[in-house]
């Protein structure tokens, strides 16, 4: 089997807001997977001096902690109000992630010891990158876990999570495009049983 990037494959990973994909991509990761994660590269673009620069003047001082970092919080409240703006914050964050992507693309296509590079990516399906994977997981969770695990992890109400779904393509359409699907409604010995499947079952139709 050829892999659209050469070596190795890349394993896209879809699922809604809570399912816990950066927890799957961990699991991944035990298994011998490199992660790029689009939410922790774009942490740390909106740290850089010039995004917070234009962050400032665009939506002022308020979006900003005691520490001077960006809150996310503050910023989500902004931005998840108004399409306008996400589309604008999306514009200036997304083409340095995806230049820091390929940057890391480059160093783990290389790395023996790297048998696939996971995706864990927010937008993945909205942005078009699910194209450039070879292999699509959806985490499967429940949307009333999801729901419980947003309260206690980020003190989500129903409607903030209503309200930034909307702008993300519906599940059912997420997991109709998937190749595998990871429930990830129980404990992470669970989780890791299924991902050691996906992989053991990718690499096994590589060889056949």
């Amino acid at each position: 089997m050829a892999w659209k990037h050469g070596p190795k494959p890349v394993i896209g990973l879809l699922g809604g807001i809570g399912s816990g994909k950066s927890t799957v991509a961990r699991l991944f990761a035990q298994e011998g997977c490199a992660v790029i994660d689009a939410d922790a590269l774009s942490h740390e673009i909106q740290k850089t001096p010039e995004v917070q620069l234009e962050l400032r003047q665009w939506l002022g001082d308020t979006i900003f902690d005691p520490t001077g970092h960006v809150s996310r919080k503050a910023l989500g409240a902004q931005v998840f109000q108004q399409p306008e703006k996400l589309q604008r914050l999306n514009s200036l964050i997304h083409p340095r992630v995806g230049k820091r992507r390929d940057e890391l693309m480059t160093v783990y296509l290389r790395d023996p010891a790297v048998k696939a590079v996971i995706w864990d990516t927010p937008l993945l399906v909205e942005t078009g990158l699910d194209r450039e994977c070879d292999v699509l997981v959806f985490v499967n969770v429940p949307q009333p876990l999801r729901q419980q695990r947003l309260i206690e992890k980020r003190g989500w109400s129903p409607d903030e999570l209503a309200r930034r779904e909307k702008f993300q393509i519906a599940l059912d359409k997420k997991a109709a495009l998937a190749d595998y699907d990871v429930d990830n409604s129980g404990d992470e010995v669970a989780s890791l049983r299924q991902v050691q499947r996906v992989l053991s079952h990718l690499f096994q139709a590589q060889r056949s």
